[in-house]
């Protein structure tokens, strides 16, 4: 599990594609301590397992064509920088949310509005997505643990700091670039056991869901 909260970025050294999937090497950069074959780690938010470590702080991956198929890892090139976080240690602290490393599926950037040393960034994304986002909710993006500023039909915004803008590839995105997205577990649980509560045609209101207890 991972918190969304990136621990560095890394170097993409080289990537193999082939029928059944595609292989990348990462430098870690300062996140390869300790690292070891075997480890879970978040690349851009996706979970990868090292399957290899090459030298010094390079690792490598394998990522299946499932992986590729709902995630943007099949745009990553070498030279690609890519956000990093190592799996979250029992002893270590919660700075973001749950982060399973699944992707959902992906979103383009729509914009981006420059605020100072701030940005809003809005992205497009599929609907049945958004169904798992709600205003003021978590959302990870790219592998950055996110707060959902607004929605409309077509997609969401957030509000990024000056650290993230810094510290995360969110910095240097452009418009149309494509992004991973995983949405909030505990939103997509929830929404999984109303469903299963509501007969099939019936509509969720505030008096139904005081009608079952919320």
């Amino acid at each position: 599990m991972f918190t969304g909260i990136v621990e560095t970025t890394g170097l993409v050294k080289t990537v193999r594609g082939g029928a059944g999937g595609m292989a990348l090497s990462v430098d870690l950069g300062k996140s390869a301590d300790g690292v070891k074959v075997g480890q879970s780690i978040a690349v851009n938010g996706v979970c990868l397992t090292v399957s290899r470590l090459v030298s010094g702080r390079v690792a490598e991956f394998d990522v299946s064509a499932e992986t590729s198929a709902v995630s943007a890892m099949d745009r990553i090139r070498a030279g690609s920088k890519v956000n990093i976080e190592r799996s979250v240690s029992a002893d270590g602290r919660f700075g973001g949310h749950f982060v399973l490393g699944h992707v959902d599926g992906i979103a383009s950037v729509r914009s981006i509005e420059i605020k100072g040393d701030f940005a809003e960034m809005t992205f497009a994304t599929a609907a049945d997505l958004l169904d798992e986002m709600v205003p003021k909710g978590s959302v990870c993006v790219d592998g950055v643990s996110l707060t959902v500023a607004s929605m409309d039909e077509a997609g969401f915004s957030v509000s990024l700091i000056p650290t993230t803008l810094k510290e995360t590839t969110l910095g240097q995105v452009k418009v149309g670039d494509v992004v991973n997205i995983e949405t909030d577990i505990i939103t997509k649980t929830v929404k999984k056991q109303l469903a299963r509560m509501l007969p099939a045609k019936e509509t969720l209101s505030v008096q139904r869901l005081k009608e079952l207890g919320f």
